[in-house]
């Protein structure tokens, strides 16, 4: 795991830039993202500095399930439980991963297709 945290999630989390919140405790912080790929499109990041799945350890497992319930809550709060949501995780450059924090994208108010991209 990386020490410094100079991406924009890490600006975000410190209150450097601004994002507008929906869901916050002491571990996760969930903001709208600016360029939404669907109606409803949130990232869900946890405040430890996580570059990717292959950058986390055992001791991170916790923080990582509590990823998965902060993207539940999120989901119930902007009213996704009836239509359903997606989950994305995007792991490494090639398949799409444009900031290097581990990042939960919470997709929905429209169709998705399947497979994807």
């Amino acid at each position: 795991m990386s020490d410094t945290n100079d991406t924009v999630f890490g600006k975000i989390i410190r209150g450097e830039l601004p994002s507008e919140k929906v869901y916050e405790d002491d571990d996760v912080l969930a903001f709208r993202d600016l360029h939404p790929a669907a109606p409803t499109h949130i990232l869900v990041i946890p405040k430890k500095h996580i570059v990717d799945l292959f950058d986390a350890g055992e001791e991170d497992e916790a923080l990582l399930g509590k990823l998965m319930l902060a993207a539940r809550k999120v989901a119930i709060q902007e009213g996704l439980e009836e239509d359903g949501f997606r989950l994305v995780i995007n792991n490494g450059a090639g398949v799409g991963q444009t900031v290097f924090h581990i990042h939960v994208h919470v997709l929905g108010g429209r169709s998705f297709s399947w497979p994807p991209g």
